[in-house]
């Protein structure tokens, strides 16, 4: 394409170019929202490719499709890729995209530093993938880089000191972008809009900025002393010189344990505003739902311990974490059985979003069953460090979150795009996730209990042990393709889906109230906001002035 001469003799921008620009110098929260959620997809695509190679070199016993050291940086980028830039990244994105519509504002508190925290994950990312070009490649002592596996002799390769940066940069955006939608949720909602009468996505927005607020800094702090161990040879994690290995787990996992909850609490949101459009019935019992939240945020700083069982911290540690660990379920099961009471008697609506919202009921409580299971230390000893960790923590993650995920972009993508997501295309993404992914990690219980460890790149034929692993990998494979029909759809929707009218769902909250897509400004007039769901109440006034009578809005 050829540019023209600006008056002053430089050249000209085309159209295509100042559009691009328009995208990188942006500050506007929605733009920022989709292109954290545009990046985390592409990561969240790299790392499951790097999964599935995982999964070939384990489909049968002794085989070579990988080598060890290979297979060690796959493992170590699948993960690290998972949570941290694919699995954080989407929920921020969503967050930054809804909250401001949500709460009738016009944008985030601080629109620079969102920007800021964008641009900061996605340097981290490309610098984190930039190893696989340093001297002895990709890192390559687990995503949870245990030390002394992580400290040198033991690794060598640049490529740790790369993850150890990245996460520390990654993490200071993270920060930076939680202190953000904190400010916009406590000081921009919309007259009316009391803390009360928050809709339940934008509770938990703010539940898991403050979960991010208090437990990225651990992190942050062991980066930083991981660095000046491999560096400038101190001795924080070094038992050689002094140093413990056990003090990383505590840091670590003081971060760790909170962010399955900077991954779940987010999905939470999605189910509890998906769950009750499409059921036509009010969230039941709405303050159980967000009073149970706060105290897993507050409990999730608790129970890190419990992934320490087997390094004997003796009887008293172990039972105090067993304990707290024990408590934290029942907030978390009092959710499920609200979205359960949701459902009860409800005119339901099988949509694609709610096909995978009960998915995500179904998977979800099993994952947090297998969970409690670890709560008792004398089977957390039988069973750690085995394959039936990893196929538990992937029910809460991919069947738990991954899966709200998917209901959520059903849900919202006609509010993004003003174009609806095909039902045909979803129905078929849906089933071939619900089989993939239980075909993959179901089995991977049983493996754990006939005493498969993970954290190998093979393993000796023994009796059963190729057969599921080449089931797992079937459905490994299986997943991957319903992860493929699901962009399709994105990209065949983006120009040929249907034209959605500002609220197709018939929903309650603001940002249905303005277009789709929504302006710059995001509204020409925020509606009155006396109730939890100030869009029925434009529809039915005559019932509005009775339902906000109560303080909070709703009386049923």
């Amino acid at each position: 394409m050829t540019t023209a001469l600006a008056p002053h003799g430089d050249l000209a921008l085309t159209d295509r170019e100042h559009r691009l620009l328009a995208w990188i110098a942006t500050v506007d929260h929605k733009r920022i929202g989709l292109m954290y959620i545009g990046a985390g997809l592409l990561f969240f695509v790299v790392g499951g490719i790097e999964a599935l190679l995982l999964r070939l070199q384990l489909a049968q016993p002794q085989a070579n499709v990988l080598d060890p050291q290979s297979y060690n940086q796959l493992f170590t980028m699948h993960g690290t890729t998972m949570v941290f830039f694919f699995g954080m990244p989407v929920l921020f994105g969503m967050m930054n995209y809804l909250v401001p519509l949500q709460i009738g504002a016009r944008d985030m508190a601080f629109p620079r530093a969102n920007a800021f925290s964008f641009w900061i994950f996605l340097f981290s990312g490309i610098f984190l993938y930039a190893s696989f070009l340093a001297a002895g490649g990709a890192p390559a002592a687990g995503w949870f880089s245990y030390a002394p596996l992580s400290e040198k002799p033991f690794s060598l390769n640049a490529g740790q000191d790369f993850w150890t940066l990245s996460l520390l940069t990654a993490g200071i955006g993270s920060v930076a972008g939680a202190i953000n939608l904190i400010v916009t949720i406590l000081t921009l909602r919309a007259p009316g809009m009391t803390i009360g009468r928050l809709p339940l996505f934008s509770w938990m927005a703010l539940i898991t900025s403050f979960i991010v607020v208090f437990a990225l800094p651990p992190l942050n702090a062991a980066l930083i002393a991981l660095a000046v161990d491999r560096l400038y040879g101190g001795n924080f994690f070094t038992p050689a010189t002094g140093g413990s290995a056990v003090l990383w787990q505590h840091v670590f996992w003081a971060f760790g344990h909170p962010e399955v909850y900077i991954l779940v609490i987010p999905a939470f949101g999605f189910i509890s505003e998906v769950i009750q459009v499409f059921s036509r019935k009010p969230i039941f019992g709405y303050s159980f739902v967000a009073g149970a939240t706060v105290l897993v945020g507050f409990l999730s700083m608790s129970v890190w311990a419990h992934h320490m069982f087997a390094v004997g911290l003796g009887a008293p540690l172990d039972t105090v974490f067993a304990l707290t660990t024990m408590l934290i379920a029942i907030p978390t099961g009092v959710k499920v059985l609200n979205w359960t009471a949701t459902l009860a008697r409800g005119s339901i609506r099988f949509t694609v979003a709610m096909c995978f919202v009960l998915a995500f009921l179904a998977q979800f409580t099993f994952g947090g069953i297998t969970g409690i299971m670890f709560a008792t230390y004398p089977l957390d000893w039988q069973l750690t460090d085995s394959y039936f960790v990893v196929a538990h923590f992937h029910y809460v993650l991919i069947g738990g979150t991954v899966f709200a995920f998917f209901a959520a972009a059903y849900y919202w993508f006609p509010k993004m795009t003003g174009r609806l997501l095909s039902e045909r295309l979803g129905y078929l993404h849906f089933w071939l996730a619900v089989a993939g992914f239980n075909l993959t990690f179901f089995v991977q219980h049983f493996l754990g209990f006939m005493g498969m460890p993970r954290r190998v790149y093979t393993y000796p034929d023994l009796p059963g042990w190729g057969a599921l692993n080449s089931i797992s990998t079937l459905g490994g494979f299986l997943f991957g393709v319903a992860v493929l029909v699901f962009l399709w759809n994105v990209l065949y929707s983006l120009r040929r889906g249907a034209i959605a009218s500002d609220n197709p769902w018939n929903a309650w909250t603001l940002e249905w109230a303005t277009s789709s897509p929504p302006p710059e400004h995001n509204f020409d007039l925020v509606p009155p906001v006396r109730s939890r769901r100030p869009l029925w109440d434009l529809a039915h006034p005559e019932e509005a002035d009775y339902r906000s009578a109560e303080a909070g809005g709703e009386r049923g």
